[in-house]
């Protein structure tokens, strides 16, 4: 079976859970921004959690089926059609040879995840389908899809029709959005007065947001605890010797405006980081428009690891529901 791409959408990627393991020689985790909309949408139609699927951003592919396929879109709230018939999303529905799956104008968040049944079958590079653009690793052929691919599926397991995620179980950002936030080694950088500014402004995510990074506006300048820079260091004052980047970690260049390194952000760099997004919260990261309001709240390690607690907690009620 294949998947004949009539056309790409925006930035359409073959994603999976991402390659862990390589980060040390600058290769990132990457994966789908929202890896629980991927994991719900293979569960859907009966795949592993870790099968890879597509991801694609603001505008939805067009896609032609040349066999029966059963089909998942979770996410963003961009309507899927089949024929031109509106499906539902969060759940599963069939999809026949010959048929045409395309996409309804966004409505709310920013990517959906696309789950077939059998997975998209492209080779693996380090243990991931994933497709890591800049490095042109994995995926299809290293690259976004383009008009005129064509996908390979594997076989798929029986699935039902028609099952579906409760709403209560289709996680989304809220509005304003609310990014948990550790505080970072570099904390003691900047002044008590901005410690506090950071955690009581609202931001606005910028339009230079990507699978890399996503840049916020709005909240009011850092300012710096006066020191001399160390030898290695660059002469602003947000430089450092050069470190390690936390998978999450929000850099602050010159002050001004944070930045969260996603997964396929550099490893490391010159840039001093205020603190690290939790785990929890990264998946609600890749849902967020630009000039979505979002207010950064302070945690502790022991709430964060609360919260990443809770969400193997609602991924085991997921999988339970969809069993």
């Amino acid at each position: 079976m294949a998947i004949k791409v009539l056309h790409h959408g925006l930035a359409t990627t073959v994603q999976d859970l991402g390659r862990p393991g390589y980060f040390h020689l600058g290769i990132p985790v990457g994966g789908a921004m929202d890896r629980y909309a991927m994991r719900a949408a293979n569960l859907l139609v009966g795949n592993d959690e870790g099968a890879a699927g597509l991801e694609a951003v603001f505008i939805g592919p067009k896609l032609e089926f040349t066999e029966d396929a059963l089909v998942a879109v979770t996410g963003a709230d961009m309507p899927a059609k089949v024929d031109g018939v509106a499906r539902p999303g969060w759940t599963a529905f069939k999809v026949k040879a010959g048929q045409t799956l395309t996409f309804d104008f966004l409505k709310s968040g920013a990517r959906i995840c696309i789950a077939v049944s059998g997975g998209i079958d492209v080779p693996e590079a380090l243990g991931s389908r994933s497709t890591y653009p800049i490095g042109a690793l994995g995926g299809f052929k290293g690259r976004p899809l383009a008009a005129g691919d064509e996908l390979p599926v594997g076989t798929g397991r029986l699935a039902s029709e028609g099952k579906s995620v409760p709403e209560a179980m289709q996680r989304k950002p809220g509005m304003p959005a609310e990014l948990r936030v550790l505080p970072g080694l570099y904390w003691h950088r900047v002044t008590e007065q901005s410690q506090e500014n950071f955690f009581a402004d609202e931001w606005k995510v910028a339009n230079e947001a990507d699978r890399m990074g996503y840049r916020f506006k709005g909240g009011r300048k850092l300012d710096f605890v006066e020191r001399e820079q160390p030898f290695g260091a660059g002469s602003d004052p947000s430089n450092i010797v050069d470190s390690c980047y936390p998978y999450g970690s929000i850099q602050v260049p010159g002050g001004t405006e944070p930045i969260i390194l996603h997964r396929d952000a550099v490893s490391g760099g010159g840039y001093f980081m205020v603190g690290t997004v939790i785990s929890a919260d990264m998946d609600l990261i890749g849902q967020l428009q630009p000039h979505t309001p979002t207010r950064f709240v302070k945690v502790t390690m022991e709430e964060a690891l609360a919260a990443r607690g809770e969400r193997r907690t609602a991924l085991a009620r997921l999988r339970e529901a969809l069993a």
